[in-house]
Formats: structure tokens, C-alpha cells, sequence
């Protein structure tokens, strides 16, 4: 690598390695340090391609993801995060925090499989379409549906969520549009 293409490959690296964490922490279920490993690895393997790549950051993401698919396929045992009990949201705001909900998400998502995990970070994340999920995971679009379909119908069983917002009545400057907030019972 020239010193050119090192210093493009540093300054994307210091712009962009916050966002790539996040999905890669996203991906590993919360576990930080794994998260850390993986987009380590996806960089290394980045670096000596850099000149050639056209789309940094989603060649980056794409290499995220092969190598948690590639994780998971393996035989290796999977670690589980177990606690006592669900983090307590707080009931004298209207709605939780945003760290508050970080913690439900990421306990929520350390339930599922590797692989569901996969499928609804791309989904609804990343918010990639079902054709692209596909792509890159190298298999159907009927496969990355109903894992999608069995992923949240198992967060559903095994944690009920109930809604901590109500419904926003239409107004003049707000057209009555609103987004629920959701947490563990």
C-alpha cells in the first residue's frame, strides 16, 4: 500500500470505525469485545485490498458480515449471556432512555441464533431490502423471510413486550404518524 492509500485507509478507519462497530456489535449479540475482534479481522483483510475497493464502507460491512456467518457455521460453542433479570426501565419518564433501550435491544437479540441475529440487523439496521439480505448472506429471498419471520416470532415468545408510548392524536403540525417504544415486560 502507497503512503497515499494509507493515509486514505487511516482517515477511513478514524471517520467511520464507530458506525462499524456498532454493527458489528449488533451482529455479535452485544458482546463488545467479540464485536471488536470481528471488525479488527474485517479491517485487516480490507487493508490489502484497499486499492482496489470502490465502496469502502460497504465492502467493510459485507466482509462483517461473511466472516459472523463464517463464526457461526463453525462448530465452535456458542457463548450465552444469561441474567436474572431484564433491565428495569424507568417509570417516571413517558419514554425510556436511549441506553435504556441499547440494553433491551442487545439483550433481545442475544437470544437469538447467529444467524437470526444476521438477518434482522440487515433488515432492520441496516435496512437493506430482502434481495440484497440475500446477497450477501448467499442464499433465497424465501430463506432470509422466514428466518425473519422465525427470528421475530421467537423474540416474541420469548419475551413479551408490551407498549410504553401511546397512541399521538393527529394534530396540524403532526399528521398523526408515531412510533411505538417497546420493552421487555
Amino acid at each position: 500500500m502507497d503512503a497515499q492509500a494509507d493515509a486514505e485507509f487511516r482517515e477511513f478507519v478514524a471517520n467511520r470505525s464507530s458506525a462499524l462497530l456498532k454493527t458489528a456489535v449488533l451482529l455479535c449479540g452485544g458482546d463488545r469485545h467479540t464485536a471488536e475482534d470481528l471488525l479488527q479481522n474485517a479491517l485487516i483483510k480490507v487493508a490489502g485490498r484497499w486499492n482496489r475497493i470502490e465502496e469502502p464502507e460497504a465492502y467493510v460491512r459485507q466482509v462483517l458480515y461473511r466472516q459472523q456467518i463464517s463464526r457461526w457455521r463453525l462448530k465452535w460453542p456458542h457463548r450465552e449471556l444469561s441474567v436474572a433479570r431484564t433491565p428495569e426501565t424507568s417509570t417516571t419518564a413517558d419514554a425510556p432512555s436511549a441506553a435504556e433501550l441499547r440494553l433491551v435491544m442487545r439483550g433481545a437479540l442475544a437470544r437469538l441464533t447467529a444467524r437470526q441475529r444476521t438477518v434482522l440487523v440487515l433488515r432492520y439496521f441496516e435496512d437493506l431490502p430482502e434481495a440484497d439480505v440475500a446477497r450477501i448472506l448467499g442464499c433465497s429471498v424465501g430463506t432470509v423471510r422466514s428466518t425473519t419471520h422465525r427470528s421475530l416470532a421467537r423474540l416474541r415468545t420469548l419475551a413479551p413486550v408490551v407498549p410504553l408510548s401511546g397512541f399521538r392524536k393527529a394534530s396540524d403540525d403532526y399528521p398523526g404518524r408515531w412510533t411505538p417504544v417497546f420493552s421487555s415486560r
